[in-house]
């Protein structure tokens, strides 16, 4: 999509901080971390929210989620723990409307937050 804030990002029409890319997954420092380490991790193929998620794009959620191990040990968190999480929807607060993960870790994550 080409008003989609995490396409142009993928695209690197909008700079970021990139912590891993391949021909599927995205991966970025988040720009207001929770945490200290908040990466946002996408598809490059533009998939609006869960809700959308199906049998001919779940491939690239797939992916995503064989590639978090992998952002997790270059982060040095792999061992201390991290949370993934994914916000589906206005009450659930999700702000761009692209799937995405965060992966947060490096701190003490208490449930429930705050």
């Amino acid at each position: 999509m080409k008003d989609c804030l995490f396409c142009k990002i993928a695209n690197k029409e909008i700079p970021s901080e990139a912590v891993f890319e391949n021909e599927d997954v995205f991966a970025f420092n988040d720009i207001n971390p929770e945490a200290p380490v908040h990466v946002l991790v996408i598809p490059k193929v533009h998939i609006s929210s869960l809700n959308d998620v199906n049998e001919e794009n779940s491939k690239h959620i797939s992916r995503i989620f064989e590639i978090i191990p992998e952002i997790a040990k270059k982060a040095g968190i792999d061992e201390s723990g991290y949370r993934i999480v994914s916000n589906c929807g206005k009450d659930a607060m999700q702000t761009v409307n692209h799937v995405h993960f965060h992966i947060l870790g490096k701190r003490s994550l208490q449930w429930p937050p705050g």
